[in-house]
């Protein structure tokens, strides 16, 4: 079943978005994915039918309930499957930043006052506050520093940082401003050599294809739902042998009720169920593209994620190719996108103009754009970016089209 010769179907996917059809947001080359994405007519109809059939406590024997609790087993099942995880390590939490630190609180109990953590200053402040809070219980923090030429995290610096006290190494797959994606693999082999517990922040590797945790290898993964076509919520995936070690962070009843003792308060039902609305668009996808073909929930996915990435590959290419002509844009991160180095996730500033000026330019030309440190704020620091005006991130997925890129590269033009 190759891809080599199957290219993503544009006027299909954009067909399953209300989005494109409502006057409101069908007038904008949207560019701001990265702050969250819109979201299938799947997920919608999901949603609609939980409010108007089963919004009641779940997992009661009548039917409406039962069939409640259903749909929410069901979309932590295929979520399970669709990362190679198993069900009973996966926690649905209010985001990944809440989930951090539920997480981050548990661990806690599992270190000493002069174990170390590190983290890196590449990361959305979602992965490291939490990790960075537990030098207020003894632990020494130690940070990651990214190279300030290139802003890329360097094998090297971490080995440099690693010692028999290293206990958590909390680390991005990739940066939701540089857009470049880490090894996590290698990196987790390598924290792994020295016993230590690998946290990998996937939120801005996610929407451009779901992982597999059991290749990566990781002890904790992270992802936030509302960037993968879905509804706002985080999910954190937890070994199963990990999990268990943790103490309880819910209801004193639901002692060793693991993963729910990682999930004070429980999931939002309606939002939770409407979660198999993500898995059936991206089947869809794989029907649409491959049909007669089948497999399982994971090797769907893994069809899909290079059909999205060939077709985000070929249209953020000719972006960033632009924006390297531009001797007075300054562009973060890597100018080119091959072997999935990077994401379309590209940030850039401009010389005598502010970002903030940058952004309503273009927002004016109907491009759907922000500035902002977005909450990368350590890492803007360390490249020698006000960190108030930030950048301009333009965000793409695997719904945006070149005729996108030709209309940001075109009001890219008029601006001097």
């Amino acid at each position: 079943m190759s891809n080599n010769n199957v290219s993503l179907d544009l006027d299909y996917v954009k067909a399953q978005f209300p989005a494109f059809k409502d006057p409101l947001s069908a007038k904008w080359s949207f560019f701001e994915n990265a702050g969250g994405s819109y979201v299938p007519n799947n997920v919608i109809e999901r949603l609609n039918h939980f409010m108007t059939s089963t919004k009641v406590q779940p997992y009661a024997e009548f039917d409406t309930s039962a069939i409640a609790g259903e749909n929410m087993d069901q979309a932590t099942n295929l979520f399970a499957e669709m990362i190679n995880a198993q069900s009973d390590e996966i926690i649905i939490g209010s985001s990944t930043t809440m989930n951090m630190y539920v997480l981050s609180n548990a661990m806690r109990n599992l270190l000493n006052p002069g174990d170390e953590v590190i983290v890196t200053n590449q990361d959305h402040e979602a992965n490291v506050g939490a990790w960075r809070r537990l030098a207020e219980h003894g632990m020494v923090v130690k940070e990651w520093k990214i190279n300030k030429n290139t802003a890329e995290l360097e094998i090297d610096d971490l080995k440099s940082l690693l010692s028999e006290k290293t206990k958590i190494v909390a680390v991005t797959h990739c940066s939701n401003i540089v857009g470049s994606i880490n090894d996590l693999k290698s990196i987790a082999k390598l924290v792994h050599e020295y016993d230590a517990y690998i946290v990998g922040d996937g939120v801005s590797y996610a929407p451009h294809g779901f992982p597999d945790v059991k290749d990566l290898d990781v002890d904790f993964y992270a992802f936030s739902l509302y960037k993968t076509y879905g509804p706002h919520l985080g999910l954190l995936y937890g070994k199963k042998t990990i999990l268990d070690k943790l103490p309880n962070q819910n209801h004193e009843f639901l002692e060793g009720d693991v993963p729910y003792t990682l999930n004070p308060g429980g999931p939002n039902h309606e939002e939770l169920s409407c979660l198999v609305g993500i898995y059936e668009y991206f089947n869809n996808l794989f029907q649409h593209h491959f049909p007669g073909k089948d497999g399982s929930v994971r090797e769907k996915i893994e069809k899909v994620n290079e059909l999205i990435n060939k077709h985000e590959q070929e249209i953020a290419n000719p972006l960033l190719e632009y924006i390297n002509s531009r001797d007075d844009i300054k562009l973060i991160g890597k100018n080119k996108i091959e072997n999935k180095n990077r994401a379309p996730t590209i940030a850039f500033t401009m010389n005598n103009k502010s970002s903030k000026k940058l952004s309503s330019d273009l927002v004016k030309q109907g491009i759907a754009t922000r500035n902002d440190n977005f909450y990368a704020w350590r890492c803007l620091k360390a490249l020698g970016v006000d960190v108030d005006d930030g950048v301009v991130r333009t965000s793409m997925v695997h719904y945006n089209t070149r005729e996108d890129v030709d209309n940001l590269i075109n009001a890219l033009k008029t601006i001097k």
